[in-house]
């Protein structure tokens, strides 16, 4: 029988690091996958596709929109869908074979089946064919991540009415794609397919899009995305999804019980997602979850059974693929009797869109609630000679910072890179900078970072230079 120090569950971005620093850290590890490619959903039909689309359909629409401004003809330009498929396909391979390499590196066994618990140091490994392996353990990490969620009324079938998996494999281009959620995952998908020229509807139960990020993101990011001709249905609540062979219609009423009617030929259900626990065997050896299907833990991220322990989206938090990573990282140094730390406020959000968006810290909206005296300056890209040569004006950053102390806590940007650029605000966030910390910091010129610069200058005493 296979015996180990210990053994994950699930491959995905949580799941491997925690197997590699478990690795490195002298264990004896395995982990599980129930699939034949390694990476979980982030690699395989979620982050790195998804950003793949992303990145092909922003060069087709520069070239459309904006090439001619820079002097640059392209004749008669046209789209290779089949091909725009192929490359996102080809972009996971490599990633996912990235992956199976370091498994190698690191000497970690790869059992493919579905894992689960036969008890608390024992797991079942069923193949897809065959008879199930059994594998010891010492000690065990449930990373299995999550899965699309709906509505209970709405039957997803996989062609007409689908979810983010099936719309990083169409086979056409939507003439109308209806889009039932105003979240991450809705509004870059939805982005793709109106570059591409599809007609794109947004439903959204809530008065704005991202409802979970500093408002003015949601404002700001809902104008510029209006530039390629998406729709936003806000304060709309969806009741009825149905479908013909080439057709769907989505009902959904107002904030005044108003009906409203729309038909496309497909509908995205991009409603959030669900922590992936079924068939697990957790009641079988009692592991708690919650009311929504979350497995508990405690602050080291072990659940009630000593030796094993939970992380990324099957537990409380954001479902991040990097905030999984950091609790795979913690806990491989936790079973190592180390003492890790995790700040959960200072896990950056990001929106892959474009303009992007990206957020640390609390919201100007939290703020008010919690009755933070705070002080705020922001900075417009279009004051960006940066941003002004890319053509990247749409946006702002947003700083917010304590009225007395002026310690930062809260980064927001939507804007050129904005992916890229809150990691500094994560930075000086991590070490308690002050908004005149980053005001005395020196920005190269010219560069999209000079925005944060700017921004931090209109908090500390309205200094910006720019505006």
């Amino acid at each position: 029988m296979n015996e180990f120090d210990v053994v994950v569950i699930g491959s995905g971005p949580g799941g491997y690091v925690a197997a590699i620093r478990c690795a490195q850290l002298g264990m004896k590890t395995a982990i599980v996958e129930k699939y034949n490619s390694l990476g979980g959903t982030c690699l395989n039909v979620g982050c790195i596709p998804s950003k793949a689309l992303l990145d092909s359909s922003e060069h087709y629409h520069q070239a459309k929109e904006q090439f001619k401004e820079h002097g640059i003809g392209v004749g008669n330009l046209s789209i290779d869908f089949p091909q725009m498929i192929n490359r996102k396909r080809d972009v996971v391979k490599q990633t996912v074979g990235g992956i199976d390499f370091l498994m190698k590196k690191n000497k970690i066994e790869v059992f493919t089946g579905f894992g689960s618990y036969i008890d608390a140091q024992t797991i079942s490994v069923q193949p897809e064919k065959g008879d199930a392996m059994v594998i010891k353990t010492k000690k065990s990490i449930i990373a299995t991540g999550s899965k699309p969620a709906t509505l209970p009324f709405i039957k997803i079938d996989k062609k007409r009415i689908i979810t983010s998996t099936e719309a990083l494999e169409l086979k056409e281009i939507p003439k109308h794609m209806i889009i039932i959620g105003g979240g991450v995952i809705g509004l870059e998908l939805g982005s793709v397919y109106a570059r591409l020229g599809s007609e794109v509807s947004v439903v959204e139960y809530m008065d704005s899009i991202i409802p979970t990020m500093d408002a003015t993101m949601g404002k700001e990011l809902t104008r510029s995305l209006k530039k390629l001709g998406m729709k936003f249905y806000l304060g709309h609540k969806v009741k009825e999804v149905s479908t013909t062979a080439k057709q769907t219609t989505v009902k959904a009423d107002d904030a005044k019980g108003n009906e409203v009617v729309i038909k496309g030929d497909y509908t995205l259900v991009a409603v959030g997602r669900k922590p992936y626990t079924d068939n697990l065997g957790l009641e079988k050896i009692g592991v708690h979850v919650d009311e929504r299907g979350r497995v508990t833990v405690d602050d080291h991220l072990e659940t009630n059974i000593k030796g094993i322990y939970a992380i990324g989206d099957v537990i409380k938090g954001a479902m991040l693929a990097h905030k999984a990573e950091e609790e795979g990282m913690f806990v491989a140094e936790v079973m190592a009797g180390q003492k890790p730390h995790i700040n959960y406020l200072l896990i950056p959000g990001v929106v892959y869109t474009w303009p992007e968006v990206a957020s640390v810290g609390y919201t100007e909206e939290q703020l008010k609630e919690m009755g933070t005296a705070y002080k705020t300056g922001s900075f417009p890209f279009k004051a960006s000679g940066r941003a002004r040569a890319s053509m990247d004006t749409d946006g702002l950053v947003k700083v917010l910072a304590d009225k007395t102390t002026d310690e930062i806590l809260g980064v927001h940007m939507i804007g050129p890179r904005a992916a890229d650029m809150i990691a500094e605000a994560v930075v000086g966030m991590e070490f308690r900078a002050s908004a005149e910390d980053i005001a005395r910091t020196s920005h190269a010129h010219p560069t999209f970072t000079e925005a944060f610069k700017e921004a931090a200058l209109a908090a500390t005493d309205n200094r910006a230079i720019h505006i």
